[in-house]
């Protein structure tokens, strides 16, 4: 790209930036093109940024007070989120959202447990005090395998201790390989060890038949109580194929946990329907979940992602809204398991997008905004065609 191309290509882009100045109304435009949409995905270009998780909260914020927004599911796991939403809706299991944020115990921890998300948390049990259809907090992602066996055998003593000692039965078929999920993986794709496919399966079946038996047994939250067993269930079975899966190839066990993550929302938009309405959720994820994977080059590859299937399932009524940046700072580790660091997030490539949208808000001397790309074609054609990114 020559410095005319670009200066051609960022003056299109300065005159239909929306600046972020700090203000509550710069997302006006962006309410607007919301619209009545049932569905809005908000990304992150990483795992460990404060001000994509503060324009996350947000946006979030005014879908919630403006357009009666009624859930956030997020990139963790079922069992953890569903701990902070019990304390946002007002169960006294936990004081603070602090301790209801301490069941985030996985790598990468600061993911969920850090101060946005807690001020977050805070706002939504405030704003839920006297709301007579409180906002609910809800995990997407398939890697608590083993608390979901355990969550599904808690339910179950409650309510029918019978089909408690069955799911202990079946669930024991992990019991050889400790809390290790990828060891279980291993040993049953390799066939080292017997799967227990057909056993998780028989577990999520019979909980979904026993469905009014077991709502009668429950009392007060049966309904909710019922799907949280629901989804842990379907959980196991979902992550027990997805570690298998991990030794055939990424492609394999990335659509299986995508698929599942939009699998638990439709689930989530189902139960949580008001009158026959549909229910108005937020998902938070990363880029790569939330992003429309048919737009980049890992459909080459048969790689699909939550954004696609949430979009060919829902067409406009889902808005997909990535975020990016040139260059900062992250919260990671150099290792899987490691301490946490704060690092240099690397500069984006010469004639990428990121190079060209951080030149654009230079000249504007202001260097954060948005742009709307929905029925912009103005738009569109500057940011058509492939381009280098960072990995």
């Amino acid at each position: 790209m020559t410095e005319v191309e670009r200066e051609k290509l960022a003056k299109v882009l300065r005159e239909e930036a929306h600046l972020l100045t700090g203000k509550t109304e710069n997302y006006d435009a962006l309410l607007d093109m919301i619209g009545d949409a049932h569905f809005v995905l908000l990304g992150e270009a990483t795992h460990g940024t404060q001000e994509f998780y503060r324009a996350r909260a947000n946006i979030t914020k005014r879908l919630i007070t403006e357009k009666g927004f009624c859930g956030v599911a997020v990139e963790a796991d079922w069992p953890d989120a569903y701990r902070v939403n019990r304390y946002i809706r007002g169960e006294k299991r936990d004081p603070s959202g602090q301790v209801a944020l301490g069941g985030f115990q996985r790598f990468p921890t600061w993911m969920w447990r850090n101060t946005e998300v807690l001020d977050f948390v805070e706002w939504l049990h405030q704003y839920n005090r006297d709301k007579q259809r409180p906002v609910g907090f809800y995990g997407l992602d398939l890697y608590s395998l083993y608390s979901s066996i355990e969550a599904v055998i808690e339910y179950l003593e409650k309510v029918d201790p019978q089909a408690a000692q069955r799911a202990r039965q079946r669930y024991s078929c992990f019991e050889h390989f400790g809390e290790d999920a990828q060891a279980y993986g291993h040993a049953a794709s390799s066939q080292l060890s017997a799967s227990c496919e057909s056993e998780v399966v028989k577990q999520l079946t019979e909980l979904q038949q026993q469905k009014a038996h077991l709502l009668q047994k429950d009392g007060k939250l049966a309904g909710d109580e019922l799907f949280y067993a629901q989804q842990n269930a379907r959980l196991v079975k979902n992550a027990e194929e997805y570690y298998r899966a991990m030794f055939h190839g990424k492609v394999s066990f990335w659509n299986l946990r995508d698929h599942h993550m939009a699998e638990t929302l439709d689930a989530l938009a189902s139960h949580l329907k008001y009158n026959g309405e549909m229910p108005k959720l937020v998902v938070w994820e990363h880029n790569s979940h939330i992003g429309d994977a048919r737009a980049t080059s890992v459909a080459e590859a048969g790689e699909l992602n939550v954004g696609q299937l949430v979009r060919q399932k829902y067409e406009r009524d889902a808005v997909l809204i990535g975020f990016s940046t040139f260059t900062g700072t992250v919260t990671a580790a150099t290792d899987w398991g490691g301490q946490h660091e704060q690092k240099n997030v690397r500069p984006g490539l010469a004639n990428s997008y990121e190079e060209l949208l951080h030149y654009a808000g230079k000249v504007t001397g202001e260097p954060n905004y948005y742009l709307i790309l929905r029925d912009n074609g103005t738009v569109e054609q500057v940011l058509t065609g492939p381009c280098l990114q960072r990995r």
